[in-house]
């Protein structure tokens, strides 16, 4: 083993008790996605979504998962050096630190914290930004990556172009890496940027060029658009899957594997004939991923939860070589590769 690496200690989990049906999908639709095509084609089943406030709160949430993380490993919070919060810029209180938001519910009061954002990229990036600095800097031991996840809430079902964000949830999760801990390797990752399609989708309203006044005040709140629909298709049909694989393949020539080496497939949630033909190509079964029909997309929470999922069932287990993979809009591809145990 590498003598300076670093490992997984663990992970934590936060899901609010609210569920969104796939009938109920389909009602908020107006009839134009039928139930069955919500769960055959969306693949949702049903989906995650916020009871009540505080606790279902995006920085709350993400303190919950911070907690569950603890208890799951029996860390002590005072041995957090840094909180690295993937807690989306939809939260209780604009312009408030979600990192140090957590760094007071749980205690770790010897930890410094930024807010860092790529969309639901956000977890695979944040855990190759925690793996340099644990690596360039003696003095930080144990980073958190955590964060809590609700933009379903801006929403609108009515709006067909739409459908690809039906899915959207609410989560919370957290990861806990440590230098030289001696198992579960975070290994290789690599990321992709497409700046030219950074303003295609987005929460329209609100924002400095189109202020909140009265007048849209009832559309903001469900204004998560796609702004240049068409662009985005275009360019999407165009690049993204190619800039997946080179994202897994590019992580795994880093980590010194090819695509055989690949154990457990731990991706986002998106339609179903995706996730299949993902599957197909890099020569996987069924039972080597989660298919997150029961949960929705939780943004970047996803790929925590696929893996705190996966470790329950033993679908990851000692010698398991991991594959986390995420794209987020912006737009953003990314990969890394976990030896576990």
């Amino acid at each position: 083993m590498e003598k300076n690496h670093v490992g997984i200690v663990g992970t934590g989990i936060y899901i609010p008790q609210g569920r969104m049906t796939a009938k109920e999908i389909s009602e908020a639709t107006e009839g134009v996605w039928s139930e069955q095509a919500v769960i055959e084609k969306l693949g949702i089943k049903e989906k995650s979504i916020p009871v009540s406030l505080p606790n279902d709160g995006s920085q709350e949430m993400g303190a919950l998962a911070a907690l569950d993380a603890l208890k799951n490993t029996g860390l002590d919070p005072k041995e957090i050096d840094v909180i690295l919060s993937i807690t989306e810029e939809w939260k209780e209180y604009p312009l408030t630190t979600s990192a140090l938001y957590i760094q007071d519910r749980i205690g770790a009061v010897n930890a410094w914290g930024i807010d860092v954002q790529n969309r639901c990229c956000t977890t695979v990036t944040a855990m190759k930004m925690a793996k340099d600095m644990l690596i360039a800097d003696d003095e930080i031991n144990v980073i958190m990556v955590v964060g809590g996840y609700r933009n379903g809430d801006f929403v609108d079902y009515t709006d067909k172009s739409m459908s690809m964000m039906y899915d959207l949830a609410a989560g919370g999760g957290a990861i806990i890496l440590k230098k030289n801990y001696g198992k579960n390797l975070l290994l290789g990752s690599h990321m992709i940027g497409d700046g030219s399609l950074s303003r295609t989708a987005g929460v329209e309203i609100g924002g400095q060029c189109n202020p909140l006044s009265l007048a849209n005040l009832d559309e903001s709140k469900k204004s998560l658009r796609l702004m240049d629909a068409q662009k985005m298709k275009d360019r999407l049909n165009e690049v993204s899957m190619n800039n997946w694989y080179r994202c897994i393949d590019e992580s795994l020539r880093k980590s010194n594997m090819t695509r055989k080496d690949i154990g457990y497939l731990d991706i986002l949630h998106m339609k179903r004939s995706g996730h299949v033909a993902m599957l197909q190509e890099l020569n996987l079964r069924e039972d080597q991923s989660i298919y997150l029909e029961n949960y929705g997309h939780i943004g970047q929470i996803d790929q925590i939860l696929s893996l705190h999922l996966a470790l329950q069932s033993g679908q990851v287990k000692d010698g398991t070589v991991v594959c986390m993979l995420a794209a987020g809009i912006g737009y953003v591809w990314a990969a890394n590769i976990i030896q576990w145990g």
